[in-house]
């Protein structure tokens, strides 16, 4: 059989240590020549509807078009500024080695974010994460507003199906996401939702964080599926 596994990257793969804030504030300012006071709800969302939302804290209303120059100008700011994302930021514990051990074991990989695409290939390759990552096979966050909705469109791009899949993620989204389209889901304790959290979103499988590969590649091929 052959596996898919579906990566969430902030604070599942990495954590930008408020660098990526720093981002999308500028590229929030140069897209709505507003500077960028507040920010929404960020945790599970994704980039579209924080932008919207995020402008309307500062009173704006926005369209596609508006979401388009700000994803352009984001686009840009990650480029300007990976170097700042590589030394501030991190790989998360066990990231590296669960994305080798995976690679090793057969199972594909890409990712489902709510990050637009060029972002997510610049968080992951400033790590060293992105080379096990199959990119077209994956769904972003100028894909569509709504996690469900990537999912179905990675398992779509893959050619995949749902009893084949794994999402690995951090947050009661991510889970919600997945589920929408049955596919199952390894939670990782290591963003803001507590291990509790993650139980009660109904993740199939919990884990504090990547380090333990074995069980990793076991859970992802069904062969333990008990909560960790």
């Amino acid at each position: 059989m052959a596996w898919l596994v579906l990566w969430d990257i902030d604070h599942t793969l990495i954590d930008t240590r408020g660098v990526g804030r720093e981002l999308s504030a500028s590229a929030f300012e140069r897209a709505t020549g507003q500077p960028m006071r507040e920010q929404a709800k960020i945790d599970g969302i994704t980039e579209p509807v924080i932008f919207r939302e995020t402008a309307k804290l500062h009173g704006l209303v926005t369209a596609r078009p508006d979401f388009e120059r700000f994803a352009e100008a984001l686009a840009d700011e990650h480029v300007k500024r990976a170097e700042d994302l590589r030394a501030r930021g991190r790989a998360l514990p066990g990231a590296e080695a669960a994305l080798d051990a995976l690679e090793a074991a057969g199972v594909q990989q890409t990712v489902v974010s709510g990050n637009i695409r060029p972002a997510a290939e610049i968080k992951l390759g400033v790590f060293g994460l992105s080379r096990h990552i199959h990119w077209d096979l994956g769904a972003y966050g100028e894909d569509d507003d709504t996690r469900a909705e990537l999912v179905r469109l990675s398992l779509q791009r893959a050619r995949a199906t749902a009893a084949d899949s794994v999402l690995i993620g951090d947050t009661p989204a991510d889970v919600e996401g997945a589920h929408a389209n049955g596919v199952r889901v390894i939670a990782v304790a290591s963003g803001r939702s507590a291990e509790a959290a993650l139980r009660d979103a109904g993740a199939e499988a919990v884990l504090p964080d990547l380090r333990d590969t074995e069980l990793l590649v076991k859970l992802v091929r069904g062969d333990d599926r008990r909560t960790a």
